[in-house]
């Protein structure tokens, strides 16, 4: 029989980690690919406390929810947003099943075929997936370190009108940098004054490794929530980096109006997310010193980060560049720039290491000589051991490109 699939279908792209994971299952593969937290840092006693408690009352745990989720946990989600600094109602948050959800929700109600939506480059290749499944007009802004750089964004604004701006402005997936305050406000003052939506998306902001007070700015939801105005920012935010990815819980807050909206396209797509996750986790957030243990994992990852970075330091790349990440979980590695990573990838799975080739998180004009490196998954006595695997890698592709070369005289 013929399957005769949607026009979307066409548009349905495969994830490039998801794929770079397949390949190394059951091999003896050190990978530096997925996003993953570390399994050994997982609060399992705390969890299995939390289920515990979460079943104890009645049955009723184990009943339909509300689409809009479980409402103590959606009040202390706002409590703890509250203490960041975004101030937020329970009533103006829907919980989703993790912020990819969230992410797609919000592009359902809001994107037509071929609407503009703005992005930083690189960016979160799995939004890059959900854009371009509902057929948007992607539009890269320039930017730096320190965010997106204004004036262009303007011309953009000027230039495309468009209907959303998505950003990961905190400890960026893919490159690890975090935007500076000005940048923040200049976003948010632009995007308000010319009437677009922004999607901030922060995964990983909790993960920070500088634990003085004031050391980060805060997030562009707080700037925006602070200046009295009606909001621009919808921000989303996850369990899955601070507790574990397999309880599936994100939130996404915003106006009420466009709160209401998406709480009726997720009541057709699956009428609630977990039930049971949730109130399991209301009771966590209830009797575990999360904070500690946020504080915990992120001195861990800091350590790991600053070892993965010495290793890299001190490798025989040629002209090799990075910047230490201030806090999430990846970091951004640029080679010479005859090097195409991707190409480099099969090299690397051969030596027994794998990265996600930098080509993948970008919507045009890809750097085809960067990588994304995880550090948060890996234990740390593999590290070296990785960094050297690359190394040889890189020796034997860079061998073969010679050869190529060689033939061709």
């Amino acid at each position: 029989m013929k399957i005769h699939y949607a026009e979307m279908t066409n548009h349905l792209g495969s994830s490039a980690v998801r794929d770079i994971l397949k390949v190394t299952q059951g091999k003896d593969i050190i990978s530096l690919a997925g996003g993953l937290p570390a399994e050994e840092l997982f609060p399992l006693e705390a969890v299995r406390d939390a289920y515990d408690r979460a079943l104890a009352g009645s049955a009723s745990s184990l009943q339909y929810g509300l689409t809009e989720g479980y409402a103590p946990l959606r009040e202390a989600v706002a409590a703890r947003l509250g203490r960041q600094g975004i101030s937020v109602q329970a009533g103006d948050m829907l919980l989703t099943t993790g912020s990819q959800q969230a992410i797609d929700l919000f592009c359902k109600v809001l994107l037509n075929p071929g609407d503009k939506v703005l992005v930083e480059a690189p960016t979160y290749l799995a939004a890059l997936q959900v854009l371009n499944s509902y057929r948007a007009d992607i539009v890269t802004v320039d930017n730096d370190e320190e965010g997106m750089l204004p004036e262009h964004l303007e011309e953009q604004l000027k230039l495309h009108r468009p209907k959303v701006l998505y950003a990961v402005p905190t400890f960026n997936n893919p490159s690890g940098s975090s935007w500076s305050r000005e940048r923040r406000e200049r976003t948010v003052e632009l995007c308000r004054r010319y009437n677009v939506l922004i999607l901030e998306d922060n995964p990983y902001g909790e993960i920070a490794f500088d634990e003085a007070p004031g050391a980060y700015p805060p997030a562009m939801a707080a700037i925006d929530r602070s200046s009295g105005e009606e909001p621009c920012v919808v921000y989303t935010g996850t369990f899955s980096k601070i507790v574990a990815p397999a309880l599936r819980t994100g939130w996404i807050t915003g106006p009420s109006e466009l709160i209401g909206v998406i709480a009726k396209a997720k009541q057709a797509a699956d009428l609630h997310s977990s039930a049971i996750d949730q109130r399991a986790l209301y009771e966590l957030l209830q009797h575990f010193d999360i904070e500690a243990h946020i504080r915990i994992i992120s001195r861990e990852y800091h350590s790991r980060m600053k070892l993965l970075a010495g290793e890299l330091s001190t490798a025989r790349w040629k002209a090799a560049s990075f910047r230490e990440p201030r806090g999430g979980m990846f970091l951004w590695l640029e080679l010479p720039s005859g090097i195409n990573t991707s190409r480099l990838l099969p090299y690397a799975v051969e030596q027994g290491v794998a990265f996600v080739p930098g080509e993948v998180f970008y919507a045009a004009n890809p750097l085809k000589n960067a990588m994304r490196l995880n550090f948060t998954h890996t234990p740390p006595e593999l590290l070296p051991a990785a960094v050297r695997r690359l190394e040889a890698a890189l020796e034997n592709y860079e061998r073969t490109l010679a050869r190529a070369a060689d033939t061709l005289v």
